[in-house]
């Protein structure tokens, strides 16, 4: 067997029991999302708890829902009997993993949870298991076979785990009525956060740094008023101050080759009329958009009334980090 052949192997192992895990949800899966739900409602948390491989899968579970808008924390079952059981309180509701639902670490804690009122729910693969007979709802992950060609590295069993753990987020979010707004709440220092926050007029060149000129102006004093502006286009303005059209340097080089006396002759004769435009008001990331799909490098940003308000150069996306 070659190394690609090794490689799928492992791939279809894992999408087999992820195939039976989904086919395998129901009412208890139902009842956990229901705990989750009550617990946040009034308040409460999600307290995350697992050891080793499980204990990896749980960081990211926690990690994942307190992301999109569902409080967790991560408890350090090994600590938990040391002080750090002062993060659980009354209301919260623990969500254990444990493939075989007998790691000593883990069940030494469960009898301290009889001391608070919570629930507790399960990620298990032996629903036998002390641990699942300890909670109020046991949600089955066992799995026919691990990927490791020695069955002993947990691999198929954590990935159960963590596909799990993104079905109960994903659920919760949409339950809870989570928006893209709250997520970049919770994201302002990425790429992400910043294409969901920033409005186009964030990012636009403003009125001071936009080249504008009248219809009757000739071309040769539009490319100048460019060149001051450091600006790719020239904005077109009607007298009654609203968007007549745009001129680019692309519009030069292209009517410039029919035309090379095109200088002394009016910009409106080449000018694109009815340019595409956005409002400020939109978020920054539509910005990518319409510059994709018209595939322009200038968008002239209007408000309501249609009249200029700034321009979105394409170089400037770079420096906002958008793309």
């Amino acid at each position: 067997m070659d190394t690609l052949e090794k490689a799928r192997r492992v791939f279809d192992i894992e999408c087999r029991a992820l195939e039976k895990l989904s086919a395998s949800l129901g009412d208890p899966f139902v009842r956990a999302v229901d705990l989750l739900l009550e617990a946040l409602a009034n308040r409460g948390k999600i307290v995350v708890m697992g050891v080793g491989k499980s204990g990896h899968i749980g960081d990211k579970i926690a990690a994942t829902l307190t992301s999109t808008g569902s409080t967790a924390v991560v408890l350090n079952a090994l600590n938990a009997l040391h002080g750090d059981l002062g993060i659980v309180n009354d209301g919260d509701v623990i969500l254990a993993l444990s493939y075989s639902g007998e790691t000593d670490e883990l069940t030494n804690v469960l009898p301290a949870f009889s001391r608070f009122a919570v629930k507790i729910i399960s990620m298990t693969g032996n629903p036998a298991s002390l641990l699942a007979r300890s909670s109020h709802v046991t949600l089955d992950v066992s799995v026919e076979e691990e990927a490791c060609p020695l069955r002993l590295a947990p691999t198929t069993s954590t990935t159960a785990m963590l596909v799990l753990g993104d079905a109960l987020a994903m659920v919760l979010l949409e339950a809870r009525g989570f928006r893209k707004e709250d997520f970049a709440k919770f994201h302002p220092g990425g790429s992400l956060g910043r294409s969901l926050l920033l409005k186009v007029s964030d990012i636009m060149r403003g009125p001071e740094h936009m080249a504008t000129v009248q219809p009757g102006s000739d071309v040769r004093q539009t490319l100048r008023r460019m060149t001051t502006h450091r600006a790719g286009a020239a904005v077109i303005l009607a007298e009654d101050g609203a968007l007549a059209g745009i001129f680019t340097h692309g519009d030069f080089a292209r009517h410039f080759q029919d035309n090379p006396g095109l200088g002394s002759e009016p910009v409106e004769k080449f000018m694109t009329r009815n340019p595409v435009t956005i409002r400020g008001d939109k978020l920054a990331a539509e910005v990518l958009h319409v510059l994709e799909s018209h595939r322009i490098d200038d968008l002239v940003v209007v408000d309501a009334d249609n009249r200029p308000l700034g321009v979105v150069d394409s170089q400037d996306l770079t420096r906002f980090k958008l793309i």
